[in-house]
């Protein structure tokens, strides 16, 4: 896929759907939908972020991203410094729908 072409992920278990831009992290796509994956360092060192791909593909923005060999074969990745390269079902059971902001005052 292209930088700035969409693809639809989901959520697993919540079963939550959202686009994601291809070329931005997961992480911001999911923001921009209203979904917080949590995150901490949002550089790929942290690990706060981690969890598995269980549908799709995705590249990540740095070379070494967090994660071991046997973390990568089962699948896991860092959306914080990843981006779909296809269509997604990624598993982050810690994912959480971001509060509505507050209706103006009047």
């Amino acid at each position: 896929m292209s930088p700035g072409s969409v693809v639809d992920i989901v959520i697993e278990p919540q079963g939550w759907h959202f686009e994601a831009q291809c070329g931005l992290s997961l992480v911001e796509s999911a923001r921009a939908a209203g979904i917080v994956l949590p995150t901490s360092c949002r550089n790929g060192t942290c690990r706060a972020c981690l969890c598995r791909v269980l549908r799709g593909r995705v590249r990540h923005l740095i070379e070494w991203p967090g994660l071991s060999a046997e973390e990568k074969r089962e699948g896991c990745i860092l959306p914080c410094v990843a981006t779909p390269e296809t269509a997604l079902h990624i598993e982050a059971p810690k994912a959480f729908r971001a509060p509505e902001p507050p209706p103006p005052s009047t």
